[in-house]
C-alpha cells in the first residue's frame, strides 16, 4: 500500500484482509485502531494485565498467521478479533484459575479534586472491577462486551455464538448480579453502576 493512502478511511474488514495478505501498513493501522479495545476486554475478563497483554499479542499474531480465515459473511472484523480474544482469555483462565486475580493498582490523577475524593473514586472503581470479575463467565463476557465495550447485541451474539435474545437475558442477569454485589453493606461502587441500571 502506498504511503499516501489514508488508512483511517479504510474499514476494519479491509484492513484485516490486507494484514492477512502481508500488508504491514494495514496491520499497523488495524492494531492502532483496535488494540486498546481488545486489551480492555481481556483485562476486564481476567483482572490481570499480564493476561491482557498476552491475549492482545495473541490476537494480532493470529491476524498475521491465520487472518485469511476471516469470513466477512460470518461477521465483522471487530467480532472476529473479539472472538479470538474471548477464546484465548477463556483458555488462559482455565489453565491459570488459581493464579489470576486483581494485581493491578488503581491509577488516578487527583487534578483539582482533593486526595480523599480521588481515593474514594479509585476504591469505587476497584469495587466495580472486582464485582465484574466475580460474575460467572457467561454473564461477565456479555457485560464487558455490551456495557464496557459498547458493542451491539448483534455483535456480542456473533462473538459469543449465541442468539441475540440470549445476549439480552445474560446481560439483564449480569447487571442484576452486579447490582446485588455492589449493594452489599460495606461495598462501595453502587453509584458507579449507572450504566448497568
Amino acid at each position: 500500500m502506498s504511503a499516501m493512502t489514508d488508512l483511517s478511511q479504510i474499514s476494519d474488514e479491509t484492513l484485516l484482509r490486507l494484514s492477512a495478505a502481508g500488508d504491514e501498513e494495514a496491520f499497523v493501522a488495524l492494531y492502532r485502531r483496535r488494540q486498546a479495545a481488545i486489551y480492555r476486554f481481556a483485562l476486564h475478563m481476567s483482572g490481570s494485565r499480564a493476561v491482557a497483554d498476552e491475549v492482545t499479542q495473541d490476537v494480532f499474531l493470529t491476524v498475521i498467521t491465520d487472518g485469511k480465515r476471516f469470513d466477512e459473511s460470518r461477521g465483522s472484523a471487530i467480532g472476529y478479533l473479539f472472538g479470538i480474544a474471548r477464546n484465548r482469555v477463556l483458555k488462559l483462565l482455565e489453565q491459570n484459575r488459581p493464579y489470576i486475580g486483581l494485581e493491578d493498582e488503581i491509577e488516578f490523577a487527583p487534578g483539582n479534586d482533593d486526595v480523599l475524593s480521588g481515593l474514594t473514586r479509585a476504591e469505587a472503581v476497584e469495587n466495580v472491577r472486582q464485582a465484574v470479575l466475580e460474575l460467572p463467565t457467561v454473564y461477565r463476557e456479555t457485560v464487558v462486551l455490551c456495557d464496557l465495550e459498547e458493542l451491539s447485541y448483534a455483535e456480542a451474539a456473533s462473538i459469543l455464538h449465541i442468539p441475540v435474545g440470549t445476549v439480552r437475558s445474560r446481560l439483564a442477569r449480569g447487571r442484576g448480579l452486579l447490582v446485588q454485589k455492589l449493594s452489599k453493606p460495606g461495598r462501595q461502587g453502587f453509584d458507579s453502576l449507572r450504566c448497568f441500571a
